[in-house]
């Protein structure tokens, strides 16, 4: 039976009640349906974006946007595009988990796998299916092999091993569950290609099922993808000591603690805000520029092209818009022509 080895340290305790403390907030806290549903579309494109440039896509994150709101972008790799929008599937494909108590069997993995590599660079990772082959860990740029998976015949009875274990551990956090699926699942390396998405969103997926989706505002990848470095080093170190898995647990914990902790800031800012444009309104502000407000206390800062899309509104009426806050004393402009932008003025501090 697959049986983890790792040590609860103080680190990783404390972040734990941390973790805890913010799950409380955001359970007790009272935001309107339109911020958690902006901030949701906000963290899963975040999160799509850097699972998949983690492994390799080269799309700006403004190209990564684009692509996932619907808009045709020129000059990108199609095989990038796809990758991106097969992770955005598989995203939906385990939100419907949320709260449920399903087993996690190797069928639902399997799925997962189909929709995150369906139709990319000729389906060579052959989808759903378990490797027939040997594969290896290679480092990108020196192209040394950096771990050798176990062999073909070894990976169902280690899967199967692997989803029993998931299905019947009791008494161990949800968050220390994830994050010891995130990396078994990868030392496995089950399929030929596409371990590393599998496995970061088998990982949301514990989450997701165990209520500790966290309204689904956090984004895991891209902690690992601001110093991939770090996140593959943590990954190594159970393999350099003997396959205990403490010091990638208190990485693992210490990335969602720091996804938290930006939840609950912006979630305090988002409450702010709403005191602020209920204390404005003698200022007879529209609907746009009461959005105008809220963005900005969240934002820090806005242009006229951020404004327009915002708002829905064309040039014209976005600038006045803007110029009209700026009048009424709310806003400060900063910059000139095309580098122009906008800032909350002292006046809305002492609102």
């Amino acid at each position: 039976m697959f049986k983890p080895k790792y040590s609860i340290t103080p680190r990783i305790n404390k972040s734990l009640v941390e973790i805890e403390r913010v799950r409380g907030f955001l359970d007790a806290v009272k935001l309107k349906d339109d911020w958690i549903v902006d901030m949701q579309k906000k963290a899963l494109i975040l999160e799509s974006h850097h699972s998949t440039h983690i492994e390799g896509t080269a799309l700006s994150l403004e190209q990564s946007k684009n692509i996932l709101e619907g808009k045709k972008v020129k000059g990108v790799n199609r095989d990038d595009e796809k990758e991106l929008l097969n992770y955005k599937k598989a995203m939906d494909f385990i939100s419907k988990y949320l709260g449920k108590d399903d087993p996690i069997s190797e069928g639902i993995v399997r799925e997962l796998h189909k929709v995150i590599v369906k139709s990319v660079r000729g389906e060579n990772a052959d989808p759903g299916n378990y490797r027939k082959i040997q594969n290896y860990v290679v480092n990108s740029r020196t192209r040394e092999v950096v771990y050798t998976p176990p062999t073909p015949l070894e990976v169902p009875h280690l899967m199967r091993e692997f989803t029993e274990w998931i299905n019947k551990v009791e008494d161990v956090s949800p968050i220390l569950v994830a994050g010891i699926v995130q990396f078994q699942f990868v030392h496995i390396h089950p399929f030929i290609d596409g371990n590393g998405r599998t496995a970061r969103l088998l990982s949301t997926l514990i989450l997701y099922k165990t209520g500790y989706d966290f309204k689904r505002l956090f984004t895991i990848s891209e902690y690992y993808d601001k110093d991939r470095p770090s996140y593959y080093q943590a990954i190594q170190s159970v393999r350099n000591n003997n396959m205990d898995m403490t010091a990638w647990l208190g990485y693992f914990v210490e990335g969602l603690r720091s996804q938290m902790e930006e939840i609950q800031d912006k979630g305090k800012k988002i409450i702010i805000s709403e005191k602020i444009v209920k204390a404005s309104a003698g200022y007879n502000l529209n609907l746009r520029q009461e959005k105008i407000i809220r963005y900005l206390i969240v934002n820090e800062q806005i242009n006229n092209e951020q404004c327009q899309r915002l708002c829905g509104s064309i040039r014209r009426t976005a600038t006045r818009d803007l110029v009209s806050l700026a009048e009424k004393g709310l806003l400060l402009k900063k910059g000139v022509l095309k580098g122009a932008y906008y800032i909350l003025s002292s006046t809305v501090s002492k609102i």
